[in-house]
This record gives structure tokens, C-alpha cells and sequence, in this order.
């Protein structure tokens, strides 16, 4: 049986404009600019270091993170959690521009169940 891949299409598209805009050595905030250009030329609606309120209760599918590093790491994976719990979407992809070729990792959030989630407001 086949698991369900979440938002696979959109997800590739996103991706494949990272390709398209991978140039090795530049800064992280240089490919998000550039990843912004690229996505919104290509008919996407991105909102670039969009701020979220911080409560837990209450058409781009979640967070990208452009990142220059070696390699993806626990502390990477755990900041889009957190993102995705905030921000209450499904979906996170790290996009690594460290090398020629892209690396990408896809961030999934399966904890969205409201009851588990305390309301910050409140303390």
C-alpha cells in the first residue's frame, strides 16, 4: 500500500524553482529572495519571513527554509515543527543550496489535533 505523499505537486513545483535558482555560494537570505522571485514568476502566492501570532488554538502549503549548510540536522527539522505548529499548516520543505545539487528535506506535521494544543493567551 502506497503512504499518501501530502501536497506532492505543489511541493515538486516548489523544488524544481529551487533548481532553478541554485547557484552555489551565495547566503541563505540571497536564495530566499531569490526562491520568492522565482515562485511568485511562476504564479505562486509567498509571503517572505511572514510572522504568525503565538497561540495554538485557534494557497502556499506551508514554510520554506533556505538553508546553506553541510547537512540538515535535527535542530533544522525541529524549528519547522515549530513553525508548522504555530502557523497550523501541513507541510515544511528545507531546501539546502550548499552544493550544486539541491538537497531538500520534506517537514510533515502530524500533530494537529486542537486539544492537545494550549492557548498562550491564557498564562
Amino acid at each position: 500500500m502506497k503512504k499518501e505523499i501530502i501536497h506532492e505537486e505543489l511541493s515538486g513545483k516548489i523544488i524544481g524553482a529551487a533548481m532553478n535558482v541554485l547557484k552555489p555560494g551565495l547566503d541563505e537570505k540571497l536564495y530566499e529572495r531569490a526562491l520568492v522571485i522565482e515562485l511568485r514568476r511562476r504564479g505562486h502566492t509567498v509571503d517572505a519571513q511572514r510572522s504568525y501570532p503565538v497561540f495554538y488554538d485557534s494557497e502556499l502549503i506551508g514554510h520554506l527554509l533556505p538553508k546553506v549548510v553541510s547537512a540538515f540536522n535535527e535542530a533544522h527539522t525541529a524549528q519547522m515543527i515549530g513553525y508548522l505548529a504555530i502557523s497550523q499548516l501541513d507541510l515544511a520543505l528545507l531546501l539546502n543550496f550548499k552544493s550544486a545539487r539541491l538537497e531538500w528535506k520534506r517537514v510533515v506535521w502530524q500533530n494537529k489535533l486542537e486539544s492537545d494544543l494550549p492557548d498562550l493567551h491564557a498564562y
